[in-house]
């Protein structure tokens, strides 16, 4: 099986420079420039396109669907390209699968007019807040909308939760004599060199769930996300932490066997790992228990308007919230199918076990954790 890099992957240099620049040569014209374009580019349900059959056949006429960010082997999200494609015949093109949450909004305000701009976005929770906020997403309401929990969607349908789970701990067995299981656990001497996040958390979520699950587990809480710098500047300084960000490759490899990162990744890296000669254990720390989604939204200016919420569509309905499930990750609509009976319940009870209701940060608390990690993660792990 060929693996592709995390989506979280920092891009750098002359590599990130040619992903996001504008191009120099004139935009080309976008699905918006006609009437039909400019009807879906307005529309906030499918009641605005006359129903559900109608939103399918002006999805069609587009054809085509530009995503970023989204590997196959993250969340199962190959399993939902392929279905939605079978299901509409809509072809989806997947740009910088191993970008980070930056990389799209980044890639939103580059592009703006071009037909190569992403319709749609899958954004760390923080990142969709800050792209509402720059008046880049489209209000979208899917059908499922109501079902959504209040806390996990905006208000006015700019963004809401996808997919999610906990911060956890990643360990290759073969390679670390004992597992770490908590954060206290991650300072010990012995995994020196060892202790990797997946990702930059000032461009990444998983990375940003990291810091902020260490933080709640040195007496931080929503509010104070410093405990969580001050947590890698300790791990930093013992020489704990590697600056190596952890991907499938690196932790095959033995370069990254202690990882930080969500745990449906860690539970899906173990399966992905047998008979590879790489034992992964996956522990979520009950010091520093943090739980975040993803958000999915629309690109105010997708340059397919049309298939862009009917992909929304797709993903909230029973068959996509059922396919992130069988990829380890805990679906928005969860709870309501659960009640409904349309949940896939052999696929949620290979989830790794937690207890407790989790509980999520604010828009304010998140901008504010989000504003103290722009101007002090390098400062904590620099040196």
């Amino acid at each position: 099986m060929n693996v592709s890099l995390p989506r979280t992957t920092v891009l750098a240099g002359s590599l990130a420079a040619a992903v996001l620049t504008l191009s120099a040569c004139g935009a080309a014209p976008t699905a918006q420039s006609g009437a039909g374009g400019a009807k879906a580019a307005s529309a906030t349900s499918a009641k605005d396109f006359g129903g559900m059959d109608a939103l399918v056949n002006a999805a069609k006429k587009e054809g085509t669907l530009n995503a970023i960010a989204i590997p196959r082997d993250w969340a199962n999200y190959g399993a939902l390209i392929d279905g939605f494609t079978k299901k509409y015949g809509i072809k989806v093109k997947v740009e910088n699968p191993g970008g980070a949450s930056q990389d799209e909004i980044n890639a939103v305000t580059s592009r703006k007019g071009q037909d190569r701009a992403p319709d749609v976005l899958d954004l760390g929770s923080s990142f969709a807040v800050s792209a509402a906020q720059q008046g880049l997403l489209a209000p979208y309401k899917v059908a499922s909308y109501d079902a959504i929990p209040t806390g996990q969607k905006d208000a006015q349908a700019r963004w809401y939760n996808d997919y999610g789970g906990y911060t956890s701990i990643g360990c290759d067995a073969k390679r670390v004599t004992k597992c770490p299981e908590t954060f206290a656990d991650l300072l010990d001497p012995q995994y020196r060199g060892q202790v990797a996040l997946n990702g930059n958390p000032t461009k990444s979520g998983s990375a940003f769930g990291g810091v902020f699950a260490a933080s709640l587990a040195n007496g931080g809480s929503f509010d104070d996300i410093q405990p969580g710098l001050d947590f890698f500047a300790k791990l930093k300084k013992n020489g704990n932490y590697t600056p190596v960000e952890a991907t499938p490759a690196t932790i095959e490899k033995g370069e990254t066997p202690i990882s930080i990162d969500w745990d449906y990744l860690n539970a899906g890296y173990a399966d992905e790992f047998k008979g590879k000669g790489v034992d992964w254990k996956v522990a979520i720390p009950k010091d520093g228990k943090f739980s975040q989604y993803y958000s999915q939204a629309v690109n105010k200016d997708a340059p397919h308007p049309a298939a862009a919420r009917l992909w929304q569509e797709y993903l909230y309905s029973g068959e996509g919230q059922n396919l992130w499930l069988k990829g380890h990750a805990r679906p928005a609509l969860m709870a309501a199918m659960e009640k409904d009976g349309s949940l896939d319940k052999a696929a949620a009870a290979k989830l790794p076990k937690v207890s407790g209701t989790p509980t999520f940060p604010s828009e304010a608390q998140q901008s504010k954790a989000k504003q103290l990690l722009g101007q002090g993660w390098g400062k904590a792990v620099s040196g």
